[in-house]
């Protein structure tokens, strides 16, 4: 043991320090600062320790603390999530009122996906569900997985393969999911939560998708449509039926009670009190939600000599193949292919001359009809421009903003990404064949390099663009819902421009008559996409679709003039239902006043 031979004590900057030289060359270093801090604190506070520390310590236990069950926890942990007030209404009203069963019925544009994405991170939040299904149509599975994980901070996947369903958040396609072998894997599991977008594809009870959605085992279920039902209570019926078993009573019983006919209800306040414990319903009218306007214009456009040469030589050709088959009594759907040349012609001669090559194809080498296919191609030889084109490329460089173009045909589409490219415009494609990665991708190059998205109809569906607020339809389809679905990419909530429109229309063409249909008879720009729908439900109902409608108006026509007549009728007929559904919802005697009756409103009219 080393003696101390000698104790010297000696301060050191702030601190004392005790040294004592031991024998040898060892010293011991005893440090005895902590000590001395413990007795000033004990001599001033008492054994608290420090009062502003403790007081800051309270706080912030005090600020964990729940003030009130009915506060949505989950938006403590979304700082940058601004939900608006209808949609942090719908989540309180979902986890508080309807037990987490609920159908999200918002009109379109008013944030269903944020609703239902605040209930589920409520949810999970709060450790009430830990696994949850979200079955989408195939186009919105990536925007639904984007969303989740950059807006709620919930880590969602899309499925791929056999071994994604066992990850806890899974997005994926509802036809993906109901085949072999995924669906013996989904039955023999138990969600939390299910949810289920466009869901008004399930409301007949006799389909593959609606029995396989009934025999999902879940806690909780949101359905998610603008139009929970089209033309029928009994569609209202099956899909509340699939939410809450006995809400409605038996079908039976809610035929007795509710219904007079298929679309005419009675009993409504007791319908109006039923519904209101499943369904939300916020619509356009009268309160805080401002949507910027659109500005629609139509383009006229006089086709040159040869591409006008083309036209009337397919036109000649299509009506006589109408003619020789059966004299006239030929199978609609199988001439609406030879319709559809007329319609390429005043899209681009690629696209004319793609139809051509697969009908010369399908036609018996011996046939006479070769002979006229090959006279059409001879007629594409000669046209050497694009009118609509070159306005295209004029539009866009007028606006020097991004601008979506809009085509129904990959032909055109493949042409105008050539076009564009020589004339120095950055353009990017978007289509249906393309896989989800590669769709990704284009929306991100479109987002920070290209000028130019030009989309076929698979763009018409899913995707949100707010950050554009130009389209071009270059051509348009023959139907009004598609027209309404392209425009619904840029024209919702989150736009902050007023969104420009213009309608690309070949003049002496059956665009013409197109055009004037949709938009001066129809007014389908001044309709509100709901009510669009339910017109064109109840004017193809037992009846041909209005594209069918409008192929054999075309064939049987003889001129132009007899043309403009039978779509004046088609266009009178659409006007004339469209007045009967707006004064039914003005009585309240129909489903969409009835409806509206069920939920706040939320102005949102351009």
């Amino acid at each position: 043991m080393a003696n101390i031979t000698n104790d010297r004590i000696q301060e050191d900057g702030s601190s004392s320090i005790i040294k004592r030289k031991l024998s040898g060359s060892v010293e011991l270093h005893i440090d005895r600062t902590w000590h001395h801090e413990l007795q000033q604190r004990l001599d001033r506070n008492g054994p608290w320790d420090d009062w502003t520390m403790y007081q800051l310590a309270i706080e912030a236990e005090q600020s964990k603390l729940i003030a009130s069950f009915d506060d949505l926890q989950c938006m403590r942990s979304l700082p940058e999530l601004e939900p608006m007030p209808h949609q942090l209404s719908t989540a309180r009203k979902v986890l508080h009122e309807m037990s987490g069963r609920a159908i999200l019925a918002d009109e379109v544009g008013l944030g269903k996906t944020i609703e239902a994405g605040l209930v589920l991170k409520e949810y999970l939040v709060r450790g009430l569900v830990k696994r949850a299904l979200i079955l989408v149509p195939a186009s919105l599975v990536l925007q639904w997985v984007r969303e989740l994980n950059q807006k709620f901070g919930i880590a969602a996947v899309a499925q791929k393969k056999e071994h994604t369903w066992q990850y806890d958040i899974v997005v994926a396609s509802i036809d993906t999911a109901k085949r072999d072998p995924h669906r013996d894997i989904l039955l023999a599991q138990d969600y939390d939560m299910l949810i289920i977008d466009e869901a008004h594809k399930l409301k007949n009870k006799k389909t593959t998708n609606y029995q396989f959605v009934g025999q999902l085992r879940k806690k909780y279920c949101l359905l998610l449509t603008a139009t929970p039902v089209q033309n029928d209570l009994d569609e209202l019926y099956n899909l509340i039926t699939l939410l809450k078993p006995g809400q409605l009573g038996g079908q039976s019983e809610f035929a007795a009670n509710f219904v007079v006919d298929k679309r005419l209800p009675k009993n409504e306040d007791q319908l109006q009190e039923a519904l209101s414990g499943v369904m939300i319903r916020n619509r356009r009218g009268d309160g805080g939600i401002h949507f910027t306007k659109r500005i629609v214009k139509n383009i006229p456009l006089e086709l040159s000599e040869q591409e006008q040469a083309l036209y009337h030589a397919v036109t000649a050709f299509v009506r006589q193949r109408y003619n020789e088959s059966e004299q006239g009594g030929a199978d609609l759907a199988s001439m609406l292919s030879l319709v559809t040349l007329q319609r390429e012609v005043c899209s681009s001669r690629d696209a004319v001359f793609l139809t051509l090559v697969n009908l010369f194809k399908k036609t018996a080498e011996d046939s006479p009809k070769r002979a006229k296919i090959w006279e059409l191609v001879e007629f594409i030889r000669n046209i050497q421009a694009n009118t609509k084109a070159k306005k295209t490329i004029e539009l866009i460089r007028e606006m020097n903003d991004k601008v979506i173009v809009f085509t129904e045909y990959r032909a055109t589409q493949e042409y105008l990404l050539q076009y564009l490219r020589t004339n120095n415009i950055v353009a990017v494609p978007y289509r249906g064949g393309m896989n989800r990665g590669k769709k990704d991708w284009m929306m991100d190059l479109f987002r920070g390099r290209a000028q130019v998205l030009i989309a076929t109809e698979a763009g018409g569906e899913g995707i949100n663009l707010q950050f554009c607020h130009n389209i071009i339809n270059f051509d348009l389809p023959w139907n009004p819902m598609r027209v309404e679905q392209r425009i619904g990419r840029i024209h919702r909530l989150g736009q902050k421009n007023d969104v420009k429109i213009f309608n690309l229309c070949t003049l002496g063409t059956i665009e013409e008559h197109i055009v004037h249909l949709l938009h001066e008879k129809i007014n389908l720009f001044e309709l509100v996409i709901g009510e669009l729908d339910h017109i064109l439900e109840r004017f193809e109902k037992n009846e041909q679709s209005l594209e069918q409608r409008l192929a054999k108006a075309m064939l049987e026509s003889g001129n132009s003039s007899d043309l403009r007549k039978k779509m004046d009728e088609l266009g009178n007929s659409l006007t004339k239902i469209r007045d009967e559904v707006e004064a039914e919802a003005g009585s309240g005697n129909s489903f969409a006043a009835l409806m509206d009756a069920t939920g706040q409103t939320v102005e949102v009219r351009p």
